[in-house]
């Protein structure tokens, strides 16, 4: 699933391919079927495929990839909630999921996906480019850098290569960054052309970027100069989600510069769905005037929930919770000593509590301390067996629609 993106778009995920076709090289076109054919064509016909067995589970993870490819994280998550529902046993699922927050923009709501991917028994190599660019994206340029190492090992490895050149670079390390595209370059890969102008730009070589980019994209140097000469001047993460998803910071919210592309329909047939820096020319064109930015809305994150649905709910801070929904109770009591009590939980074990918010109900006069909301019970079930070896007991929790849930504050 490898290669080809849209900058303004979310990019295309690695970990569903790498886990469930690991015999096929991770390129554009043929990680999404054995066949060789378009996101788009693959698309149409996994979902002819599942019309007549909707049961499926290698047809519905192979259409999260080709819909992960295309950009519909939520067509994707939910062809992957349903294969989970099919084997809860795999991580192939879980993975899905890790890839699908990712493309969303919030990585930091990926790694439990990815955590329990590795329980089930994935490895590094194999989810360690989508788990990377999470890590890139929360500024740990150290982590990503492993994880995209260990990735070359994996069905992914030109992808891996060409996104830890780009973490290279955003960590100061332009001689490593060019020589990790070497090999790319040398067997004329066209988007490590490309992402060697961003290595160039990210190193403060605006020059050398707008030469790169003009051999690689003739012509559109002119067009591309204000993006490429933004990037010297953000953040790690920012520079990260710049050149990864195509989003800048603006007074402190992240801002897309090309609008909201409409999704193509599974019966299309469409070939190439272009690359990060192929739609470069048409993010600028078409950028939002300065004085009325499009906001990305932050992503509505489901925490905890090992497989998030399409639409995931979010909790208002004040509000009745609308819908009754599966929680983990960990404690009762006032809430500064919940509070307390949630650091103590996680400093037994923090990579378990990665990407997990504690959460309080008011009940009466009591107020308990719950995570979640949790998909559905297996899911519950799953973490709850986490924290047993932890020695912390929990039990689930149901709320109801006059219970109020608001998130806990730790600090």
């Amino acid at each position: 699933m490898r290669g080809q993106m849209h900058l303004g778009r979310m990019i295309l995920a690695c970990a569903g391919a790498a886990l469930a076709i690991t015999a096929v090289p991770a390129t554009a076109e043929g990680s999404y079927s054995p066949y060789d054919e378009s996101a788009t064509a693959a698309l149409a016909r996994y979902v002819r495929d599942l019309a007549a067995d909707p049961k499926d589970f290698t047809t519905l993870i192979s259409a999260g990839r080709a819909a992960l490819a295309l950009g519909d994280t939520e067509a994707a998550a939910g062809f992957f909630a349903r294969a989970d529902d099919v084997n809860a046993h795999s991580p192939l699922p879980q993975a899905g999921m890790g890839a699908v927050s990712v493309m969303n923009g919030d990585p930091q709501g990926s790694l439990p996906y990815f955590a329990r991917a590795e329980q089930l028994g994935a490895t590094i190599a194999t989810i360690g480019c989508d788990r990377g660019l999470a890590y890139d994206l929360l500024g740990d340029q150290a982590k990503a850098q492993a994880d995209y190492r260990a990735a070359l090992n994996g069905p992914d490895r030109d992808e891996a290569r060409r996104r830890l050149a780009l973490s290279l670079a955003i960590s100061g390390n332009r001689t490593a960054a060019l020589q990790t595209l070497s090999p790319l370059i040398a067997k004329r890969d066209p988007v490590a052309g490309r992402a060697r102008a961003f290595v160039l730009a990210l190193s403060g070589d605006s020059n050398g970027a707008l030469i790169a980019i003009n051999a690689a994209m003739p012509g559109s140097s002119d067009r591309v100069a204000p993006f490429l000469q933004r990037l010297p001047a953000l953040g790690a993460a920012q520079k990260a989600a710049a050149v990864n998803l195509g989003i800048f910071p603006n007074n402190g919210t992240a801002v897309a510069y090309s609008p909201p592309v409409s999704r193509p329909a599974v019966t299309a047939a469409s070939g190439s769905t272009g690359d990060r820096l192929a739609d470069i020319d048409a993010m600028l064109r078409s950028s939002p005037a300065p004085t009325a930015p499009a906001q990305v809305a932050p992503p509505q994150a489901v925490q905890v929930a090992y497989v998030a649905p399409a639409r995931p709910a979010t909790i208002q801070r004040t509000a009745p919770v609308s819908e009754s929904k599966i929680w983990l109770q960990l404690a009762e009591g006032n809430v500064d000593g919940l509070s307390a009590k949630y650091r103590r939980l996680i400093a037994q074990d923090r990579d378990l509590f990665t990407g997990i918010k504690p959460y309080v109900a008011r009940t009466g006069d009591d107020a308990l301390l719950l995570i979640g909301p949790f998909r559905g019970p297996s899911d519950a079930d799953f973490f709850a067996e986490d924290l047993e070896t932890l020695g912390v007991h929990s039990s689930k929790y149901i709320n109801s629609q006059t219970d109020r849930i608001a998130p806990l504050a730790t600090e």
